[in-house]
């Protein structure tokens, strides 16, 4: 499984460090809390080190083993953005793909800019019938969800209808170059997905910007995320969806984000490499 980004380890490591420190003004070691809790030490050390999350219990319990169960409201807090951060996608998928659609779209109604980089597919909300079908079988078959493929799809579909009403919302996209070389899909799905990558930069509530092979780029674009109202960021890894909300993580995210948006080609520049690359599928 791959290994979550830096701040959810520090977020636990804060954490464990928040408990480590009440037991040491209780004037307790390790063993004899363990004792105390009734449970075997390495746990109380693992928890201490930010080797592992605490539960809510979790917490109740060891606050009020060191005499300070007031404690327990801003650690609950800091467990609360810990499960905020890091939300398994084997968790999320359990209920299956619609249902992560129906969440995803909560979340877009309730934003008025929303911010994209894409390094390898295409954003959901750009995405056709057969394409988004391609991506959610794949999922199904490495999570081993739920295959509820077409639900699914007109769920995704039905957060499309977004960009066809008039409004405030808006959405600036930007996608590396790989998007539209890598074969996803068969490649008459390819084609006709650029396709509509080709009339989504006539849209008013799109920007779509393409980054191009071979630009010197200021950042790496090292994975895929989304900006809602530079107030919550949401970050795609192999085995999990983080969601990031504090002020400094946002903001290094929208540095990211600018970054690679002034690198990215626009209108009639982007639409004639999206066209280079729909007819290599042809």
């Amino acid at each position: 499984m791959s290994r979550p980004p830096k701040g959810v380890d520090e977020a636990r490591q804060e954490l464990g460090g928040r408990l480590r420190a009440l037991r040491q003004m209780a004037g307790l070691d390790g063993r004899t809390l363990a004792g105390r809790l009734g449970w075997p030490a390495s746990k109380v050390s693992k928890l201490q080190l930010g080797r592992q999350s605490p539960t809510e219990s979790d917490i109740r319990e060891w606050t009020a083993a060191c005499g300070a169960p007031q404690a327990a409201g801003e650690l609950l807090v800091l467990l609360r953005d810990l499960d905020r951060r890091y939300a398994e996608w084997r968790r999320q998928l359990h209920q299956g793909h619609a249902a992560v659609q129906r969440s995803w779209k909560q979340m877009e109604e309730s934003a008025t800019i929303i911010r994209s980089f894409e390094s390898c597919w295409v954003p959901g909300l750009l995405q056709t019938a057969e394409y988004a079908a391609a991506r959610f079988r794949e999922h199904a078959g490495l999570f081993d969800s739920p295959r509820d493929t077409q639900e699914a799809v007109a769920e995704r579909l039905e957060r499309q209808k977004a960009l066809y009403e008039p409004g405030r919302r808006q959405r600036h996209m930007v996608v590396s170059e790989s998007v539209l070389r890598y074969g996803l899909a068969p490649a008459p799905v390819m084609r006709a997905q650029l396709d509509r990558l080709v009339s989504a930069t006539t849209l008013p509530t799109v920007r779509l910007g393409v980054v191009p092979h071979g630009k010197r780029l200021p950042v790496s674009p090292a994975h895929n995320f989304c900006i809602f109202d530079d107030q919550l960021v949401t970050v795609e890894i192999a085995s999990a969806e983080l969601r990031l909300g504090q002020p400094e993580e946002v903001s290094l995210y929208r540095r990211v984000f600018d970054a690679l948006a002034t690198s990215a080609l626009y209108d009639a520049a982007a639409r004639r490499l999206i066209i280079a690359a729909a007819e290599s599928w042809a």
